[in-house]
């Protein structure tokens, strides 16, 4: 799907704002209710648009821990990442997770209430004979930036934004 400038700001908009109205997003966008609502409807239908989601912060909520992992396998056929990742994919700690090319094969982004809750996952997923050789832990200490507007008309244009 070819994207224009209008798509671009309709999907800087909503990422910054997954609540704004239609009314509200046709006037920052530049164009009239319906056809921002139809521009809207077609990327949702060409799956660009995945979902609407709120961002919650979790330390106002509960204590938490934040962990990165990497994890490498034992083993590397298909039947072994399948099996890990369904493992992976059944656990809702387990907030991330991805493939990696490197030294490693996954890293994990796991969310617990504490350091003992993490070891406890961890020593179940090691007890499932999931194909883990090693694992290396990473204690998350402070938030420095976690973005969830992606730089889309950046991405796009293959440029790097400039330095101000």
């Amino acid at each position: 799907m070819k994207l224009d400038a209008i798509d671009l700001r309709i999907l800087e908009a909503i990422q910054r704002d997954g609540r704004i109205t239609k009314l509200a997003l046709a006037e920052k966008v530049g164009l009239s209710p319906t056809p921002c609502w139809l521009r809207l409807r077609k990327l949702e239908k060409a799956g660009i648009i995945t979902g609407y989601h709120a961002k919650l912060s979790l330390r106002r909520l509960a204590p938490v821990a934040s962990v990165m992992v990497e994890v490498t396998l034992t083993n590397h056929r298909q039947a072994d990442f399948e099996r890990f990742e369904r493992a992976i994919a059944s656990t809702p700690e387990i907030v991330a997770c991805w493939a990696v090319g490197g030294g490693v094969d996954y890293i994990l982004k796991i969310t617990t209430v504490n350091i003992d809750a993490y070891q406890r996952l961890i020593d179940n997923l090691l007890d499932r004979d999931l194909g883990i050789e090693r694992y290396f832990t990473y204690i998350v200490t402070k938030t420095v930036k976690e973005e969830i507007v992606l730089p889309v008309a950046d991405l796009l244009s293959g440029e790097l934004p400039d330095d101000e």
